[in-house]
């Protein structure tokens, strides 16, 4: 068994890696850069290393982890999401080291990052993806030579993109001119590749992903599906698991999918396969190959922990269990809270935490890694806390939603969390029934108003008198 890991990230899902490990007996070992120097995965671990000033480059510095996993006595990485966690170089530099990284092969990340060798792959699987073009564009003509056959709206799309980036809808060939050079230029900035691709546009589709597990030894299974499908310019806001939208015929359907993608790729660990759904056909979209920051939902619905089964897979171990003995119960919902200004185009906003308290009770688990006197840094992603909630039915998990929002204080800083409040009243929301065009769709859910806890009130009262008295 993985003796000791080190954790390649940052935040709450670097604490939550750091849970995983001390529930299995494991050493974690933290990394921070300086922003980093007080977050809390570096006090909760067991083993913490800096890794430089520089708020990014440390995180990113794949041959430097690796050389510190290896001086530090650790047998396996954990890379977490973002950063590193898609990287096949990373992913081989551990593997000529004899050390374990909790994920998939170099190959196979290199062939799931790679859009269009995805896609080759899906369809030699028999997975329906959406029409698009055969590969990479070689330049902007041909780019409209297959917009005109496929027809308009078309999506372009960078070959290793990804997060929502390098990604742009052309309604016209006028537009395909304009965005064609622009994200080249995101693209090759932020994956360092300047191929693009072309996709018919799935218009106003509902966004529904597959967890699935693979280990060493063949088997692969699914853990049911989650709902992606609000979220704002690409970007997920709220996840749920499972669907409310599906029917359990669907529901076998897409899992089967997955799992077929899966083994198309000899895939091993935790990955997700997403799909967009319109009418009732289902296209392969991409493979994600790492943990989901909403693998949560997955986890209330099944019971299955899945930090604890990458790592029991990174050591060889074969899955505990069989597709016949996963079931789910009941509806998860995670909100993203991010440190965002709705009001203000979704600004980041952050700063300093003057107050934190978690929401719980029944059903309510919240993965964070920040506390009362924290600052966020302005250098990494604004999501600040999850707050993930369960129950047995979907208006219970709706309102137990909206309970455990309205028991979260995190003052200092603007959050989401007012804007789901208005997201969970809504009455297409509620219905159940809806696609990735609510929040577009929807504008008026932003003129929400900020309310104030009466103990919120007194707290601010008792402060002004304390400093007006020189307390």
């Amino acid at each position: 068994m993985i003796k000791k890991v080190l954790i390649a990230n940052r935040g709450e899902i670097a604490l939550r890696i750091v849970r995983a490990c001390a529930e299995m007996g494991v050493r974690s070992a933290a990394i921070y850069t300086e922003p980093d120097r007080y977050a809390l995965h570096v006090k909760r671990a067991d083993e913490a290393y800096f890794i430089g000033e520089d708020p990014l480059g440390g995180y990113l510095d794949a041959r430097r982890i690796v050389n510190l996993a290896a001086e530090t006595g650790c047998d396996a990485i954990h890379p977490g999401y973002g950063f590193l966690s898609e990287n096949a170089e990373f992913s081989r530099i551990c593997n000529e080291r004899g050390i374990a990284f909790i994920g998939p092969s170099a190959e196979v990340i290199s062939r799931m990052g790679d859009k269009t060798e995805a896609r080759a792959a899906m369809i030699g699987a028999g997975i329906p993806v959406t029409p698009g073009s055969d590969g990479n564009l070689q330049d902007l003509d041909e780019a409209l030579l297959v917009a005109e056959k496929l027809g308009y709206p078309v999506m372009l799309k960078a070959t290793s993109g990804g997060g929502g980036r390098g990604i742009r809808r052309c309604d016209t060939p006028q537009e395909l001119k304009q965005q064609y050079p622009r994200v080249i230029s995101e693209a090759t900035k932020a994956f360092g590749s300047a191929e693009v691709f072309l996709e018919k546009c799935i218009v106003d589709p509902k966004h529904i992903e597959v967890q699935i597990l693979a280990d060493k030894h063949g088997n692969v299974i699914h853990l049911f599906e989650r709902d992606c499908s609000i979220q704002r310019r690409n970007q997920k806001l709220i996840e749920i698991a499972p669907s409310p939208q599906l029917s359990d015929a669907q529901r076998d359907y897409i899992g089967d999918l997955a799992v077929r993608a899966a083994k198309a790729v000899n895939y091993e660990n935790a990955g997700t396969v997403e799909f967009l759904l319109t009418g009732e056909d289902f296209f392969f979209m991409e493979m994600n190959t790492r943990v989901q920051v909403e693998h949560t939902i997955t986890e209330a619905i099944t019971g299955v922990d899945i930090v604890r089964e990458q790592i029991r897979i990174a050591a060889g171990l074969p899955l505990r269990y069989q597709q016949s003995e996963i079931h789910y119960r009941g509806f998860a919902l995670q909100f993203r809270i991010n440190a965002e200004d709705p009001k203000n185009n979704f600004l980041p906003s952050f700063g300093k935490i003057s107050r934190y308290y978690a929401p719980g009770g029944p059903g309510v688990r919240t993965d964070t890694a920040i506390y009362t006197g924290y600052t966020i840094p302005p250098y990494f992603d604004s999501m600040c806390l999850k707050l993930i909630v369960w129950a047995m039915d979907w208006e219970d998990v709706l309102d137990r939603g909206s309970r455990a929002l309205e028991d979260m204080r995190l003052q200092g800083v603007k959050t989401t969390a007012s804007y789901y409040q208005g997201i969970l009243h809504d009455a297409e929301f509620r219905s159940g029934v809806f696609n990735t065009s609510f929040v577009v769709n929807h504008p008026e859910l932003l003129n929400y108003s900020e309310k104030r806890h009466p103990n919120d009130i007194a707290l601010a009262i008792a402060t002004a008198i304390a400093a007006h008295a020189g307390l």
